[in-house]
């Protein structure tokens, strides 16, 4: 009949439905990119970007000194990636700057920068205005990043001292150029090839840069990165909550407490020694010391031991040879050539100057100091510190010197 399906045509489509549905169901789970978001709990992730944050707060003002332009760095955002995640949403290419610890900490973490901003930053270090970016990176830029970042991560490595309560210090920075694309994750650092954690800032520098910057740390070194940071914070609130002694009652008399003195005063006399005081010698508490006579020294009123056997001694004023006023000049060139040999510090004063102490605390690299000489004045010349001579600044080949042009009588 027509308009009707034969049982052949209905069965084709039963099929048809079948097959569809096994290849595409609403059932099959979503594609997670092999990332377990349980290898790191809430926790972890609140004490890693508190972490991050007050290390890089302080990157942030070193920055700052380097490129003299105003730098400001957001609280982070702590995550979990992989190597398909960075190719799918970060900027390529861009340059890697691999950090290791030496010291407090045993594993590294790793910096990724975008390319304009890289080039940006070292234009501004090398006194640029941040728009000469034409062309690629070179070794010059990966160099001055590299200082850069010495000096950032130096920061943070000290600020991470204080917070985590132990020395932390870095090895120079490694920076390179990498297409992500292009790039085996195992030639830069073996934690890239499984899930690591991601610490994403948001930096901008005045209006030349407004970017995101980027910090991958290992599993393993996140969590003894939080470890120490809960340890320590722990130390500190057992410290703090500490119950303080309590002022014990009013005591009668023949029942009065010890005074609680001599410990503490124990305690002061066993530090003079290191703070570069004389030692001395401790007062027994609670005895008497008025009438005592101080150990070496004679009592007000009597007389040095041996005094009574010093009167009635026959004592007559010394007397002297005649020195001879003879001088050979001959004699006096054979002892100065014994001390021709003798090396002397020499040094040259450009000038001189007086600060503060604030003023002194102030001081970073940028930092510019008017000295007492005027441009063009002759330098000082001082051999152990004595004045000598005066002269002026030239260039030999790659060194500086001095040319002498007075002696000082």
């Amino acid at each position: 009949m027509d308009g009707m399906l034969s049982q052949d045509e209905i069965n084709a489509l039963l099929n048809g439905m079948t097959d569809n549905s096994d290849g595409g169901g609403t059932d099959k789970p979503a594609d997670t990119g092999g990332i377990d978001e349980d290898l790191l709990t809430a926790e972890e992730r609140d004490a890693i970007g508190e972490v991050a944050n007050i290390s890089m707060g302080s990157s942030a003002t070193t920055l700052y000194s380097l490129v003299n332009r105003k730098v400001n760095i957001t609280t982070p955002t702590v995550s979990l990636a992989n190597w398909s995640t960075m190719l799918a949403t970060y900027e390529k290419p861009c340059v890697f700057i691999q950090i290791k610890y030496t010291t407090g900490l045993d594993g590294s973490n790793i910096l990724i920068l975008k390319e304009q901003d890289v080039k940006i930053i070292t234009d501004l270090m090398m006194g640029g205005d941040g728009t000469n970016i034409e062309g690629e990176i070179g070794e010059l830029q990966l160099s001055a990043i590299s200082e850069a970042m010495n000096q950032m991560m130096g920061s943070s490595a000290t600020s991470m001292s204080s917070m985590l309560g132990k020395l932390i210090d870095i090895s120079p920075p490694e920076a390179s150029r990498i297409d992500l694309s292009e790039k085996n994750p195992a030639d830069i650092a073996s934690f890239l090839t499984g899930t690591f954690v991601k610490i994403e800032f948001r930096m901008q520098i005045d209006d030349l840069v407004d970017s995101t910057i980027l910090q991958l740390y290992p599993i393993d070194f996140a969590k003894s990165l939080y470890d120490i940071f809960i340890g320590n914070m722990a130390g500190a609130s057992t410290q703090s909550a500490a119950p303080e002694p309590q002022p014990q009652a009013a005591q009668t008399a023949g029942n009065a407490p010890q005074p609680e003195a001599a410990p503490q005063a124990a305690q002061v006399y066993a530090q003079m020694p290191q703070m570069g005081m004389p030692q001395m010698a401790m007062p027994q508490m609670g005895m008497p010391q008025m009438g005592m006579p101080q150990m070496g020294m004679p009592q007000m009123g009597m007389a040095p031991q041996g005094y009574g056997q010093m009167q009635g001694m026959d004592i007559q004023p010394a007397q002297f040879q005649n020195f001879s006023t003879g001088f050979n000049p001959m004699q006096s060139q054979e002892n100065i050539g014994l001390i021709m040999d003798v090396p002397l510090e020499v040094t040259v004063e450009l000038g001189r100057t007086k600060k503060s102490i604030s003023e002194i605390l102030d001081f970073a690299p940028g930092t510019i100091i008017e000295l007492d000489k005027i441009a063009g004045e002759p330098v000082d010349v001082l051999v152990n510190g004595k004045l000598v001579a005066k002269g002026e600044v030239v260039v030999i080949e790659e060194s500086f010197g001095v040319r002498v042009t007075e002696i000082i009588k």
